[in-house]
């Protein structure tokens, strides 16, 4: 390394790990599961001068939803990831993953560190976070995820609520039995509000099932999000051919080389990007790169992020594909207090990219994190 190369260089020299819980203030149902509260991992990096740098593991804690879950997650951060970055000499946040290139999967674990690696390097130079990844936008419009309520006069309501909030789009989400109804019901209600639906892959290739995500077709949708299981790429061209609203894939794509064979199969025509789904900003980046230039659009996903990640997803959403509105609502839709200072908010259906401050654009409030914590780690 010359002289000039390591005065640029970093070397973390601590990682710390925090599990917090947070209870919501709107229990949320998927087709798999249904939660009263999150409890998310939360990631301080320092380089020993001062810097520090936060992110987040924003795993789901049901082995059902996904297998890395957040005592796995903990896990391959205790063992493996955190000492392969402490062992790691890294110039720019895209180096930082080299340290756990060998390790094969568990994004999620790989997400937070990331998210701290970036967040680190850009507040060492003072540059908003957004700036850094290449972002361009000062403001994102904000989307918001509605869960399957008990009855469709419920979720009209919920409709309601976040429509009067100000937000540009809705998301429902949807299971059979639980699909053409609560649709036609919003549609009826709000007949020009931005609409879509996600199924989180549960749907199959029976007639029943097809005749459902057809009949969806009808109602002017942006986008069905994951009609289909991960692998099923195959199913999801054949669902894209028969019908004109855009299939978006979430769960099929964890990265690159899994989207390139979406597009050459023409699995879809639309990318939900996770950064946490996808191991961290610079697998979200690569992927928001290479779908803008086969053609796709993309839009900015979530996990239902504490702040730290949440603040993360606005700083990528700022990036020039994302052309669709975002899943990065306001914190207070999700969390009566959030465990950053400022919290994310939503303005009229928009959320401001910070650029008063460096990195992620907010202050983690520590001690907050400490007392909620259940479980801490230090490395």
């Amino acid at each position: 390394m010359t002289q000039a190369e390591s005065a640029t260089a970093i070397r973390v020299a601590s990682v710390e790990a925090f599990r917090v819980r947070l209870p919501l203030v709107h229990s949320f149902q998927t087709s798999s599961h249904r939660k009263s509260y999150l409890e998310h991992i939360l990631v301080r990096v320092g380089d020993g001068e001062g810097g520090v740098g936060w992110g987040e593991i924003a795993s789901p804690s049901d082995p059902y939803y996904s297998p890395e879950t957040v005592d796995t997650c903990w896990l391959m951060l205790r063992r493996y990831l955190g000492p392969a970055l402490l062992a790691h000499t890294w110039e720019r946040p895209e180096q930082a993953e080299e340290a756990w290139r060998k390790v094969r999967g568990h994004n999620f674990a790989k997400a937070g560190l990331d998210i701290a690696c970036w967040d680190l390097w850009s507040r060492r130079r003072s540059t908003p976070l957004s700036m850094a990844l290449g972002g361009e936008r000062t403001a994102i419009a904000a989307g918001v995820s509605l869960g399957i309520e008990p009855t469709i006069e419920d979720l009209v309501s919920q409709v309601n609520k976040h429509v009067a909030g100000g937000y540009r789009r809705v998301k429902l989400k949807i299971q059979p039995g639980w699909d053409v109804e609560p649709v036609r019901a919003v549609k009826l209600a709000y007949p020009h509000l931005v609409l879509q639906v996600d199924a989180n892959g549960v749907y199959t290739e029976s007639d029943e099932h097809l005749a459902a995500l057809e009949a969806l077709d009808h109602y002017g949708l942006l986008l069905i999000e994951q009609p289909f299981a991960p692998g099923a790429l195959a199913a999801h061209a054949r669902l894209q051919s028969r019908i004109s609203t855009p299939v978006c894939l979430d769960e099929s794509i964890d990265d690159v080389e899994q989207l390139d064979s979406a597009v050459q199969l023409g699995a879809g025509r639309i990318l939900n990007i996770k950064v946490s789904r996808m191991g961290g900003l610079t697998a979200a980046k690569r992927a928001h790169d290479m779908a803008v230039a086969a053609g796709w659009e993309v839009w900015c996903g979530g996990m239902h992020e504490f702040g730290v990640g949440r603040a993360a997803n606005v700083a990528i959403a700022s990036l020039p594909g994302f052309t669709l509105p975002s899943d990065v609502s306001g914190s207070d839709k999700y969390y009566s207090r959030d465990v950053i200072d400022p919290p994310v908010r939503a303005d009229d259906g928009m959320v401001a990219v910070p650029l008063a401050e460096p990195g992620l654009g907010h202050t983690v409030d520590e001690d907050f994190v400490r007392e909620l914590s259940a479980e801490t780690l230090k490395l």
